[in-house]
């Protein structure tokens, strides 16, 4: 059966050059972009009792925007100025020019890696002498903190915000052929929106290693797996499955 429509549970991308519009062209193909989770920041009050000081850091390391997003937001909450001198370690050269959002960029003490946390901890691990503070959601990698705990450094794991399922009652009676994921938690949501789902004729398509395993766990089959030798990305993979069927 052909894949006529495709729900990719991800918000739609921001710039026309993004490679789902250039497929939906090319095959006349309905891609519809449809978030299945969310994420929602801790209170002031509830991160008060984990009895994490911002205070006492002297370093904080972003792992992603909304990490950016929900330290100054919290910073803002408990009324904690944060001082000229604090460093920012940055997954990444874009998570590092996010904060131009916060901070003058020129003015601070910014790091960053090359997106992969293993590329970050080169920097970390020269600067051991300082206070470390990891502001991270409730589902994150254990592998990350496993890591700073090797290298023997000081840091405190600050949960900022939690993922969540988002609400896709308005979705229960519209099909597609083909639903896209890229986490587990985007299968948790499906199941906790749709207890009753079932694959029938629909193709799913899963991002990753983790994500595969969620897929097979909840007892549905992955039809597309990305990202493959000759498939890098999801749209690739895509691609290969509607010219081949598989």
């Amino acid at each position: 059966m052909a894949v006529k429509s495709i729900l990719v549970s991800q918000p739609k991308p921001e710039s026309e050059k993004s490679p789902y519009f250039a497929l939906a062209e090319k095959y006349k193909v309905q891609i519809d972009f449809r978030p299945f989770i969310h994420v929602e920041g801790v209170d002031a009050q509830e991160f008060r009792q984990s009895r994490i000081k911002l205070e006492d850091h002297s370093a904080v390391i972003l792992t992603s925007r909304n990490a950016a997003d929900h330290y100054f937001r919290m910073a803002k909450e408990l009324r904690y100025t944060v001082p000229d001198s604090m460093k920012y370690f940055c997954i990444s050269e874009a998570v590092a020019y996010y904060l131009q959002k916060y901070v003058v960029y020129r003015k601070r003490k910014i790091f960053f890696g090359k997106q992969r946390f293993v590329d970050l901890m080169d920097v970390i691990k020269k600067n051991k002498n300082e206070q470390f503070l990891l502001p991270c959601s409730d589902i994150h990698k254990q592998s990350m903190l496993d890591t700073l705990d090797e290298a023997k450094i000081n840091y405190s794991k600050a949960i900022m915000y939690r993922t969540v399922a988002s609400d896709l009652s308005d979705l229960a009676d519209v099909n597609y052929d083909m639903l896209v994921f890229f986490s587990p938690s985007g299968i948790e949501s499906l199941f906790k929106n749709f207890p009753d789902f079932k694959q029938n004729k629909t193709r799913i398509a899963a991002f990753g290693a983790t994500t595969t395993k969620a897929v097979e766990k909840a007892g549905l089959e992955v039809n597309v797996r990305a990202p493959q030798p000759k498939a890098p990305s999801m749209t690739m993979a895509i691609e290969q499955y509607i010219k081949t069927g598989k």
